[in-house]
């Protein structure tokens, strides 16, 4: 049986570096299990990325109990890339807990004001972020996450037929079973702001595949300011997303309405809440960093 969830921190760090003490305008979370094989790419282009930009970020990769090398190859990449503006470790979790265990332990040791997930293939491209960080570090939202649903002229390469309709078909029933109104829980590009999100996070309860759901639930709740956004996209091979994950993603909608009914997101619920009200016309801590947007006035006035 399950029980109301605390912070959960990391079984093992492994740093490039000590920490210094300094500030962060951006914290960028990859969670990767057996991505050995491409994850090397995706952290080339996330610090050059993040080295462009004009303040400090950091940037975590969370190794979930990969049975490669994942958590060496990134260790090598950053051992290789020392830099004075991205601040990059490697978060090892043993054994695999799940992609919802692996976003939640990044995010706890997020240390910037916003911070941001990324599937680590990098199937929306980092240079999107500003899409979803701008509007939070403006002051008009809290939750900004990707979606593949409302533009979908900015998907490039396609997933196969069938998960494509399966995707849609999930999101349904999300919104049928939680009364969510978003079209995409679960693409894998999403930010907060830290000071407002951190309860839900520690909330959570599921740790694969219902976890975008849980977090976007829990969220909504509490009467968050969120946003959908659309961002480009490509699916990438190599996905872990099965069959068997899909009816797990199912069973999991279930599970997440028993346990809202049993109440085991009150507490999240009303300490988010709690956490909204001190924020509320204090500005999101602008750290060092100037990130242009492209996010459009349109859009950017647009609240759910």
């Amino acid at each position: 049986m399950l029980a109301p969830a605390v912070p959960r921190p990391a079984a093992e760090f492994q740093t490039r570096k000590s920490l210094k003490q300094m500030s962060f305008s951006l914290s960028v979370i990859i969670p990767a299990y057996d991505e050995a094989a491409r994850i090397g790419r995706s952290l080339q282009k996330l610090l050059d990325y993040l080295e462009a930009q004009r303040g400090r970020s950091e940037l975590i990769v969370v190794d979930d109990g990969s049975r490669d090398e994942t958590a060496r190859v990134s260790e090598e990449i950053f051992a290789a890339r020392p830099s004075e503006k991205v601040e990059s470790r490697v978060i090892r979790v043993r054994p695999n807990r799940g992609k919802g265990h692996a976003v939640r332990t990044g995010l706890l040791a997020a240390s910037a004001p916003v911070a941001l997930f990324s599937d680590a293939d990098l199937s929306s491209p980092i240079t999107e972020a500003p899409k979803l960080v701008e509007p939070i570090r403006a002051g008009q939202y809290d939750v900004v996450f990707g979606s593949r649903a409302l533009d979908r002229k900015l998907i490039g390469v396609h997933q196969p037929w069938t998960r494509e309709q399966s995707g849609r078909a999930f999101n349904l029933m999300v919104r049928l079973l939680t009364g969510l109104p978003f079209w995409d829980t679960q693409c894998g590009f999403k930010a907060f702001r830290m000071d407002v999100c951190r309860p839900v996070v520690e909330g959570m309860l599921i740790d694969r595949f219902g976890f975008d759901v849980e977090l976007l639930y829990v969220c909504h709740r509490a009467g968050l300011r969120m946003l959908e956004y659309p961002v480009r996209w490509d699916d990438v091979e190599g996905s872990k997303v099965s069959f068997k994950t899909g009816l797990d993603g199912f069973r999991e909608l279930r599970l997440i309405r028993r346990q809202a009914r049993r109440g085991l997101y009150d507490g999240a619920v009303e300490r988010t809440r709690e956490a909204a009200a001190r924020a509320r016309g204090r500005p999101v801590p602008p750290g060092e960093a100037d990130i242009q947007s492209d996010v459009s006035a349109e859009l950017a006035g647009q609240r759910i």
